[in-house]
């Protein structure tokens, strides 16, 4: 949620991209949004994992289209059991013990950097803090809490993270080190070091985008209701996603549809 509103703030909101568990894409109609935005569903088991991942992203890796892919290597929340287990692990593997967040599951992020090496310029580093308390979903719909939210952000021009698998994933624990170590100082403190503000949100802005949405819904419901082919093409519409979304199918777009048909009939000629 705190990154879309990060995305919102840069100008970037219609070009992020999650990779979250499988079970989200059969949400309904939250899912559907999930698929034709075209999020990365993971079941967290490398084996049935890899092959999609792998095929999603390499749709994704024209430079001509700006991409912000969020990806969170725990694999889970934060609680107290799973960081103890956490912990566990991490001793019985001679690995740091973190106490502010999970060790990463580093497969994930290396198939992420070995597929779009040569279409992203960087890595964000992104850590999230909360005012008194992390927040649930019903805290932040009725906006109790959190009262603050900090966000420290590192920029890591690509060259400088390992090309090896095995480094590569030394630099994430590393990264996550560097995450315990600010989370830490925040407890302690209320802040992240060297902090500043962000601007507020237009308010002017917000109400234009609220009220086109409210306007543009307002019509198409009309619409729907007065006309008959715009309620087959709803119906139709929410068969096709409710199917996408449960049997996890994504055909080619049209235009690498058409390219791919093109250059097959040139290798025939």
């Amino acid at each position: 949620m705190y990154l879309w509103d990060l995305a919102l703030r840069k100008g970037r909101l219609g070009y992020i991209k999650y990779i979250l568990k499988n079970s989200l894409m059969k949400l309904p109609i939250f899912g559907w949004g999930f698929h034709i935005f075209e999020f990365i569903p993971l079941e967290r088991k490398w084996e049935n994992d890899e092959p999609i991942m792998h095929q999603m992203l390499l749709t994704l890796t024209n430079r001509q289209d700006p991409l912000w892919l969020a990806l969170f290597p725990e694999g889970t929340d934060f609680t107290e059991q799973k960081c103890r287990s956490s912990q566990n692990f991490a001793a019985e593997n001679g690995l740091p013990m973190l106490n502010n967040v999970l060790l990463p599951k580093t497969k994930g992020f290396y198939a992420c950097l070995d597929t779009l090496r040569s279409s992203l310029d960087a890595v964000y580093d992104v850590t999230i803090a909360y005012k008194n308390s992390c927040p649930d979903l019903m805290d932040n719909v009725y906006g109790v809490d959190p009262s603050e939210v900090h966000i420290d952000i590192r920029r890591i021009p690509l060259k400088q993270i390992p090309v090896a698998e095995e480094e590569a994933s030394a630099w994430l624990i590393d990264a996550f080190q560097r995450k315990d170590k600010l989370l830490t100082y925040f407890n302690t403190k209320g802040h992240f070091p060297n902090q500043r503000s962000e601007a507020e949100l237009s308010t002017v802005k917000c109400l234009i985008n609220c009220t086109l949405v409210i306007a543009l819904t307002g019509i198409f419901t009309y619409v729907a209701f007065v006309s008959m082919w715009m309620r087959v093409y709803i119906a139709l519409s929410c068969v096709y996603l409710a199917s996408a979304t449960y049997f996890n199918f994504r055909p080619l777009p049209l235009l690498d549809f058409v390219k791919s048909r093109l250059c097959r009939d040139k290798r025939k000629k």
